[in-house]
């Protein structure tokens, strides 16, 4: 399999409302985290960190230019490898023990890592059999309620268990964006890691069905209408809750 160079790994598409989506290309549409960017008139927003094979930050500057707040949507491996990188991570409560020690075990690393996730492969030296994520220096907890406050901009954490149970979304009230991390996203969902449990994802979706959101930024795949956020929930539901 090839291998791709780092200032190629990354790529970055600027959305509406100074949200730009940061993704990992070269990994299969399945397996590739959406990390989330979102610009505020006093600081930043970043939604989840991607594999962390190439160096985030290096590759993408517009994460070095400003004042960011770092937020783990949960602690699955595609989406904090690169968290080392930040200074500090906010993290959800239920799961600040893995993200203090993110083995391979636990943050699924084990059980989806291989060639089936790649298009091409990272730069050398990167092999996915010694694959390992670095804890952050520093972990904020999270809890239902929280607030990120980007001076012009207002973040709400949704505590949102089901697949995993430290999972959450981010509600802008103002914006009716609802950034929704692995709960939903348009595409295959995951029910049944090591920590998934059906009953709070059901009664998370209908936290979330609950929301007049017009705007949908899921944790894979691409964003999607308010209109079709109802509707899979509706289907999810009504398939789960027989």
């Amino acid at each position: 399999m090839i291998r791709i160079a780092a200032d190629k790994w990354y790529r970055t598409q600027a959305l509406a409302d100074g949200i730009t989506l940061i993704d990992e290309p070269w990994i299969r549409p399945f397996f590739r985290c959406n990390l989330w960017h979102v610009r505020g008139r006093d600081r930043d927003l970043l939604v989840d960190f991607g594999l962390g094979a190439v160096p985030l930050r290096r590759q993408v500057p517009l994460l070095s230019e400003r004042d960011l707040l770092a937020v783990a949507s949960h602690t699955h491996f595609d989406h904090i490898g690169a968290v080392s990188e930040f200074d500090r991570c906010h993290v959800h409560a239920h799961e600040a023990d893995i993200l203090a020690s993110p083995d391979r075990k636990r943050t699924l690393a084990e059980d989806f890592l291989g060639d089936e996730m790649f298009e091409a492969l990272p730069p050398a030296p990167f092999e996915y059999h010694h694959y390992k994520i670095e804890p952050p220096r520093r972990i904020e907890l999270l809890e239902d309620g929280d607030v990120f406050d980007l001076g012009d901009r207002r973040f709400e954490v949704i505590h949102t268990p089901g697949h995993s149970p430290g999972g959450i979304a981010l509600w802008e009230a103002a914006t009716a964006t609802l950034i929704s991390g692995d709960l939903i996203y348009d595409g295959p969902l995951i029910e049944d890691t090591w920590h998934s449990n059906l009953s709070d994802y059901a009664a998370s979706m209908r936290r979330l069905r609950a929301l007049p959101a017009r705007t949908i930024h899921g944790g894979h795949f691409p964003s999607f209408s308010g209109t079709h956020l109802h509707a899979m929930i509706d289907d999810w539901l009504r398939t789960h809750e027989r």
